[in-house]
């Protein structure tokens, strides 16, 4: 679970009249090897290997990108 962070900032908090505000998450699949290497390298490396190969993250047949 993370934030939407390729949708960028404006996506990760939404604000109805009267102030009341949800801040949303995304639950993105990943392989084990993404597992794995997010325990190690942190969240930021894996999305940066997300960004880097340009992964599709609503397609659930998708290659592990480690």
């Amino acid at each position: 679970m993370s934030l939407p962070y390729p949708m960028g900032p404006e996506f990760e908090v939404y604000t109805w009249e009267g102030g009341d505000h949800a801040r949303i998450l995304w639950l993105l699949p990943i392989t084990e090897a993404e597992k794995d290497f997010r325990r190690e390298g942190g969240l930021e490396a894996i999305e940066s290997l997300f960004d880097e190969h340009e992964i599709d993250p609503v397609d659930p047949g998708r290659a592990s990108v480690v």
